[in-house]
């Protein structure tokens, strides 16, 4: 048989495509090229549609763009095309849903508080893999799988009951927080934070809060050391204080202090350090009595209280289970969260897109990763997040949903040649943990490949539109 000349060799082992997928890229810049000869002999009106206004303009005026081999999968793309494919395959998903999607839920709920069970009635025993690893999938799971896609809407139309409803779900008082989601977030704030904000302005440096690598570009100590304690601390010392400055700053009435950013990254540091020089949107004395304060009561002290009746060393031991599971779930929400969108072969954005215009599709799939698919078991481990580039695309879907939009989103990507993204848990985290080390960076999106018909603008205040182009009846809600 004969062997693919050196350049096809070269692009396989770059974006590990196969022999197919080489030659669409090949065909691609082929047609790339001839688009721009016909420009150059002013036959501008003979072009494919592929082709935008902006590239016609650069092509016109005799500047080629300069796109570096990576990215050259754009010069052909149909991003209209390939956005309608998604759309259509996005409403044809929420046609079908319904009973099965319930009791999918229900199954994962069944696992959740089996996990609950086997932790709490081992509480009292000497500190223990069984009751540490049973208590930490209780917190994982009611996380990143029950309140995480319930407070989305996953589950507002195919519960009759209305318990699993992203409008009462954790939601307007301490008691429901405690019974559906309790832990070191505040449902509201996490509900802006993460719906509202990180989905609307997915890798934007300037907008996403979920943007690690700007983040950790701000550390002044050891960067291995930092991403350790990150590993260990992050749901309390910054889960909990950025999400309550998102709540915060969508509520807040009037100019903000003066000198206080509103991208700052609000980490238990910065909340202290605010307070004390006069900046704050908040106090720490605040964040600890709404937000922090009664998980970290009720949890650690109260949940095992009775148990000092038997004994002070089965409270105790029912204290150094809750601390442990404590860091074992923080851990393991790390790996399946920071994973998401992190990486040298994941793109970040430098500007706004509309939502659920072209654009908005294309950074779901290209700003996204998955990992593994597949078994209830994976998944369940991987809290449902292995399907998040089909999350972000479509984000009030249910999770069978997502396990059965993956394939032919997979297909959909393949058939337009746009990259998706998909390893191990492994070896995202050998990635993840480049960027936030420093030793490597994420991947720019070409500036001038955006579809600028669809590029806006928001506020600082965490997402507040300013499109004088379009009304806000055009802006139909990711979430």
């Amino acid at each position: 048989m004969a062997q693919p000349p050196a350049q096809e060799l070269t692009l396989r082992a770059r974006h590990g495509c196969t022999s197919r997928e080489c030659h669409q890229r090949a065909d691609g810049r082929q047609q790339l090229r001839g688009s721009l000869a016909l420009v150059s002999f002013g036959a501008a009106a003979s072009l494919p549609r592929r082709t935008s206004a902006a590239r016609l303009r650069q092509a016109a005026g005799g500047a080629a763009p300069s796109v570096v081999p990576e990215d050259r999968w754009l010069l052909s793309l149909d991003t209209e095309a390939f956005a309608k494919e998604l759309t259509e395959l996005g409403q044809k998903l929420r046609e079908e849903q319904g009973e099965e999607d319930l009791r999918h839920l229900k199954r994962v709920v069944f696992w959740s508080d089996l996990c609950a069970v086997v932790g709490l009635a081992s509480l009292w025993m000497t500190p223990n893999p069984i009751t540490i690893l049973a208590l930490s999938l209780w917190t994982h799971s009611r996380w990143t799988m029950v309140a995480h896609h319930t407070i989305h809407g996953g589950y507002n139309k195919v519960d009759p009951s209305g318990h699993y409803s992203s409008k009462n779900f954790g939601m307007g008082s301490l008691w429901r927080r405690v019974v559906d989601w309790f832990d070191w977030m505040l449902p509201e704030a996490w509900s802006r934070y993460h719906n509202q904000v990180h989905h609307y302005r997915v890798n934007e440096p300037d907008g996403d809060p979920d943007y690690f690598e700007k983040y950790t570009d701000t550390w002044k100590l050891n960067r291995e050391f930092m991403t350790v304690l990150s590993m260990l601390f992050f749901k309390w010392a910054f889960a909990a204080p950025n999400t309550y400055k998102a709540l915060k700053l969508s509520q807040f009435k009037g100019e903000l202090p003066a000198n206080f950013d509103p991208k700052l990254t609000m980490t238990i540091y910065q909340v202290f350090r605010m307070e004390s020089l006069g900046q704050a949107i908040f106090s720490a004395g605040e964040l600890m009595t709404k937000v922090i304060g009664p998980y970290l009561l009720l949890h650690f002290f109260l949940l095992p209280l009775p148990l000092l009746l038997i004994g002070p060393s089965f409270f105790w031991n029912a204290v150094a289970n809750l601390f442990l599971a404590e860091l074992v779930a923080n851990i393991h929400g790390f790996m399946v969260t920071t994973f998401n969108h992190t990486g040298e072969d994941v793109y970040c954005f430098s500007s706004g897109c509309r939502v659920n215009s072209p654009s908005f599709y294309l950074r779901a799939v290209t700003g996204s990763v998955n990992c593994c698919t597949g078994g209830f078991l994976n998944d369940f481990l991987h809290g449902y997040l292995n399907y998040q580039i089909e999350h972000h695309i479509w984000p009030d879907l249910s999770m069978l949903s997502y396990a059965k939009a993956q394939p032919h989103v997979k297909a959909i990507c393949q058939k337009h040649g746009v990259p998706y993204v998909q390893e191990n848990i492994f070896a995202r985290m050998a990635k993840v943990l480049r960027i936030f080390t420093g030793r490597a960076r994420m991947r720019r999106f070409p500036a001038h490949l955006e579809r600028q018909e669809d590029l806006i603008s928001w506020d600082d205040r965490g997402g507040v539109l300013r499109d004088v182009q379009r009304s806000p009846q055009d802006l139909a809600p990711a979430m």
